[in-house]
């Protein structure tokens, strides 16, 4: 009897847990582009210390960059919930056009930024990549170990 009731109640903890999981995703408040954008220029303020006119100069950038990826994202949306795979063509122009855009971006920090701040914001992008990739491998690393 004892043994039933403990799994029993194993049970029940195993499946409220989960159900627990599955629903913290799903709460997450979305952002709009100009609370994403406020919030990263107060980042962006706070970490390398800009000036009024750094900031007015900065946040339609960042505004336009919100937008630009949020259009993609809902693009990759629509392909994933349709089943279609962008051909080889598609993913060459998206990639290119990502790359130009971020090429765009960073020589007009370049123009608005000094150069410790402009060096301080390239090592901030290279710890957010960093930190992106660890996120991407440990995901990985559970996927793998929940598929085995």
């Amino acid at each position: 009897m004892r043994k039933i009731a403990s799994i029993l109640i194993l049970a029940i903890a195993f499946t409220l847990t989960a159900e627990a999981q599955k629903k913290r995703g799903k709460h997450q408040q979305k952002l709009t582009i100009e609370q994403h954008t406020d919030l990263a220029l107060k980042r962006m303020t706070l970490s390398l210390d800009l000036s009024e006119k750094q900031q007015n100069q900065i946040k339609p950038l960042i505004h336009k960059q919100a937008e630009n990826k949020k259009a993609e994202m809902l693009k990759r949306k629509e392909l994933r919930t349709a089943k279609k795979r962008p051909s080889s063509d598609e993913v060459y122009t998206m990639k290119s056009k990502l790359l130009d855009n971020q090429i765009a971006f960073k020589n007009k920090m370049k123009d608005i930024l000094n150069k410790n701040q402009f060096e301080k914001f390239e090592e901030m992008k290279k710890e957010k990549k960093m930190k992106g990739m660890k996120m991407m491998k440990k995901r990985r690393m559970a996927k793998k170990d929940f598929n085995d």
